[in-house]
C-alpha cells in the first residue's frame, strides 16, 4: 500500500480529511501476497495473529480467507460480487464482521465493454473471456454476466480459462488464443490479475489481440482500452468505511457500497501499433485518450 500510488494516495488523503493521520493517531501495517495466491491463506493467518483493530483487504478472494480466519476483527473489502463469492449473504445487510465496496459491473457494464470492442473492431467473430476456471464455472458473477451480454449482442464468446492465476499461466493461454485466431478479448475483473498487468498487456500486444480491460491501470502500461471502475472513488469510499468502523459502527450493519462511476480510457498508441483505427465517435466519448 504505497502512498505514492494515486489510488492509495486518495485513500490516505480521505482518511486525513476525516481526522485519521498515519503516524499521528493511525498506525498502518502493510502486507502483500505479491500475487502468490497459494500464500494468501498463510498471509491471512499471520495478519489476524497481530490482532489489528481493522483489516483492509483489497481483493475478494483475500477477504474470503480473512473471513475464514476471524469472525471478530472488522474487515473492509473490495470485491467484485461479494454475494456470488460467498463473502456476505446480502449487499444491504452484510452481517458478521465484513463490509466494503462492490465493483461488480453487472450485465449492463459487461455489455458496454463488449460494445466498445465491437465498435473498435467491427464484425467480431471469435471473442474470448480470460478468467480463472473457478470464476467461469460460477452460475452468477462477472463470467455469467459477460456470457449473457455476449448472447444478447449475438457475439460468439468462449472462455480461456486459467486453472490458477499466475504469471506462468498467461503465456500458454495467449499462445492458444493466437493459434485459434481470436479477434478480441475481454479480461475478467478478478483483482488477482493486477500483479501481472504488464505481462498481460505485453502478451495482448505481441499476439495482436484487441483487449478491453476492467481497470485503467492496464491501459496506463500499454493496454488498448478500459471501461473501468473509478478506483480513486473506490479508495475514498473505503476510507469512509474505515472511518465509520474505527468510530464504532458495526461493519455488518453497513451496506456494501455498489460502485456506479465508470470511465473510458483509450491508449491510442497501442491502437496504432495494432493497426486498429479508432472511430472518432469512440474517441470523443473517452474520458481520457493516452497518446
Amino acid at each position: 500500500m504505497n502512498n505514492g500510488n494515486r489510488y492509495f494516495r486518495a485513500f490516505f488523503e480521505e482518511l486525513d480529511r476525516l481526522g485519521y493521520v498515519e503516524g499521528q493517531n493511525l498506525s498502518v501495517e502493510r502486507y502483500s501476497g505479491e500475487g502468490r495466491i497459494k500464500h494468501f491463506a498463510d498471509l491471512a493467518h499471520d495478519v489476524v495473529g497481530t490482532r489489528p483493530d481493522l483489516i483492509y483487504a483489497m481483493s475478494g478472494p483475500l477477504a474470503l480467507l480473512f473471513k475464514a480466519a476471524t469472525a471478530t476483527i472488522p474487515i473492509i473489502a473490495i470485491s467484485a460480487d461479494p454475494i456470488a463469492l460467498g463473502l456476505v449473504p446480502s449487499i444491504a445487510r452484510p452481517g458478521g464482521n465484513i463490509t466494503g465496496v462492490s465493483v461488480d459491473a453487472g450485465i449492463q457494464i459487461w455489455g458496454k465493454r463488449l460494445g466498445l470492442l465491437a465498435e473498435a473492431r467491427p464484425h467480431l467473430a471469435n471473442a474470448r473471456f480470460l478468467s480463472s476456471q473457478a470464476l467461469w464455472e460460477r452460475t452468477s458473477g462477472s463470467a455469467a454476466a459477460v456470457q449473457e451480454a455476449a448472447r444478447q449482442a449475438g457475439i460468439n464468446m468462449l472462455g480461456t480459462l486459467l486453472t490458477t492465476i499466475s504469471e506462468q499461466a498467461y503465456k500458454p493461454a495467449f499462445r492458444l488464443m493466437e493459434k485459434d485466431r481470436v479477434d478480441s478479448l475481454v479480461l475478467s475483473d478478478e483483482s488477482d490479475h493486477l500483479p501481472y498487468l504488464k505481462a498481460i498487456t505485453e502478451l495482448a500486444s505481441n499476439t495482436r489481440i484487441p483487449t478491453v480491460y476492467p481497470y485503467r491501470a492496464f491501459v496506463d502500461v500499454g493496454g488498448l482500452m478500459a471501461y473501468s471502475t473509478d478506483l480513486v472513488d473506490v479508495q475514498r469510499r473505503c476510507a469512509n468505511l474505515v472511518y465509520r468502523v474505527l468510530k464504532g459502527d458495526n461493519p455488518g450493519d453497513i451496506p456494501f457500497y455498489q460502485q456506479t462511476r465508470f470511465e473510458l480510457i483509450i491508449n491510442l498508441k497501442t491502437a496504432k501499433a495494432l493497426d486498429l483505427p479508432m472511430p472518432t465517435t469512440l474517441l470523443v466519448r473517452a474520458d481520457e485518450v493516452i497518446e
